[in-house]
């Protein structure tokens, strides 16, 4: 088995020869390749190394990073550093992106060279409102497409790095950036197994809102529901939060990793903070005419018992409420594809999704998608859902613009991997946490239908919320 440092002078090597042959086409290849379009899109270049051993780690180096990983599966995507990037806000910040990755679209050139059929790919993120101010202490832009300059893949057992740059730019410096790249993340795509550190105490600091006001808030919403307003709100909750030590990224994601294998896990760090989640929800995965989008709405606690919580678990199918709220997640996401896709399918009754704290009904939709749609046109059309804003979807948005007393920031905002031809895969940004140093902000929420109990809606939020809570301790 290759030490890290060899694993290195390999990947140097093949390196070099990848852009000696590069060197020797015809003139005017790889990412020097042409001149700066008129709408300000160069031309990409993305070389793919393949690695011989699958990575033990997706270190936290300094700068500009993004993970998205799941334990079960062992899927990983990450990001370190910026080849290229573009940012938008405003009503139409998923239109002004989706403009850009077409034009980029002709203009990347990805290199296999080894044939490991693993390819480049970007990063798509928007806030929960295309709102363009920002909260004061936010880190992240309103919405971001953002090609690496390293990526780090893993899928089905192989492993590679992808190294991308903008051109034009020549081959020795490439060379030279690249290799640097590579002496600095290799090494420690392989570390020493570290035990983990004691459980510690956390600190509640701050609640928005307290229990009063969660209270008040959604006995004014239930008056909306029932004056016909709104058939369904999403009621959400900030919690601030103090360690005893500073929270160590990597610690935290191999936590809820462990706590939560079947979840989607995002970490997103720019400007020394970093937005991390571990959601259950995808918002939408799009493979050639395919889609699937998650229907993920109706919750009920988990219980250390096997049978009580067996009987927890069929007590949810036969819920009312939750059968209510979970239809109303469903109405919607037929009605947003209805005019773009065919063949759209439900299931006739939903599963019960267990998590490590709590059960959700999950029904998993289909549907095949007409010609020229993207990534981007799917999301605009299915965010924010339901299970996340309300229901009617406009009117909903309205009523917590007023009533929520915090701005979410990217909590139910969405996130996730863009490849070359504009397919892809998001994930609602759910079960949240802002941290830098000792302090984290966590956020969850909770759906309110005709029938919703404060009390109940706040136990809810709760046990949402102690999932971050139990990965910190460990962090």
């Amino acid at each position: 088995m290759l030490a890290p440092l060899e694993i290195v002078d390999q990947l140097k090597a093949r390196l070099g020869e990848c852009l000696a042959d590069l060197a020797d086409q015809a003139p005017r290849t790889g990412a020097g390749a042409g001149e700066l379009g008129d709408d300000g899109v160069p031309p990409l270049l993305s070389l793919v190394l393949p690695l011989p051993r699958v990575p033990t780690a997706a270190p936290q180096l300094e700068g500009p990073l993004f993970q998205l990983q799941r334990a079960h599966g062992s899927e990983l995507r990450a990001g370190y550093g910026s080849a290229i990037e573009w940012a938008a806000d405003g009503p139409l910040r998923l239109q002004r992106l989706a403009r850009i990755g077409a034009r980029l679209r002709p203009r990347w050139r990805r290199l296999d060279p080894d044939e490991s059929g693993l390819d480049a790919f970007a990063m798509l993120g928007f806030a929960a409102s295309p709102d363009a101010a920002p909260q004061v202490e936010d880190h992240l832009p309103n919405a971001i497409l953002w090609v690496p300059e390293i990526g780090l893949t893993v899928q089905q057992g192989e492993a590679a790095l992808v190294l991308s740059a903008a051109g034009p730019v020549s081959g020795a410096r490439l060379q030279r950036t690249w290799e640097a790249a590579l002496e600095r993340l290799v090494p420690r795509l392989y570390p020493p197994l570290t035990g983990p550190l004691t459980a510690a105490r956390l600190q509640r600091e701050f609640a928005e809102p307290d229990l009063g006001g969660w209270t008040a808030l959604v006995e004014d919403a239930l008056a909306e529901i029932a004056a016909d307003g709104l058939q369904k709100v999403v009621l959400s909750r900030r919690l601030d939060v103090r360690g005893p030590r500073c929270f160590d990224i990597g610690r935290l994601v191999g936590a809820l990793g462990c706590l939560f294998p079947t979840c989607q896990i995002v970490n997103l760090r720019r400007n020394g903070k970093s937005f991390v989640a571990a959601t259950p929800e995808r918002l939408l995965r799009q493979c050639g005419g395919h889609l699937t989008v998650d229907a993920i709405a109706g919750t009920a606690a988990r219980a250390e018992d096997a049978e009580r919580d067996a009987a927890l678990s069929e007590a949810l199918l036969g819920c009312d409420k939750n059968l209510r709220e979970h239809r109303h997640v469903i109405e919607a996401i037929t009605e947003a594809l209805s005019d773009c896709c065919e063949s759209i399918a439900a299931p006739s009754r939903p599963e019960v999704m267990q998590l490590t704290n709590a059960h959700h009904l999950w029904s998993p939709i289909d549907a095949r998608t007409r010609p020229g749609l993207d990534v981007f046109a799917l999301a605009e059309r299915l965010h924010p859902t339901p299970a996340t804003n309300g229901r009617p979807r406009g009117r909903a948005q309205e009523w917590l613009r007023v009533a929520e007393p915090f701005d979410r920031g990217w909590y139910t905002g969405a996130a996730g991997i863009v490849h070359p031809d504009l397919s892809g895969e998001l994930w609602v940004l759910l079960r949240c946490a802002r941290v830098c140093g000792d302090r984290a902000e966590l956020y969850a929420g909770a759906g309110i239908v005709a029938g919703s109990d404060a009390a109940s809606e706040w136990q809810e939020t709760e046990a949402k919320l102690q999932a971050m809570l139990t990965a910190l301790q460990y962090a």
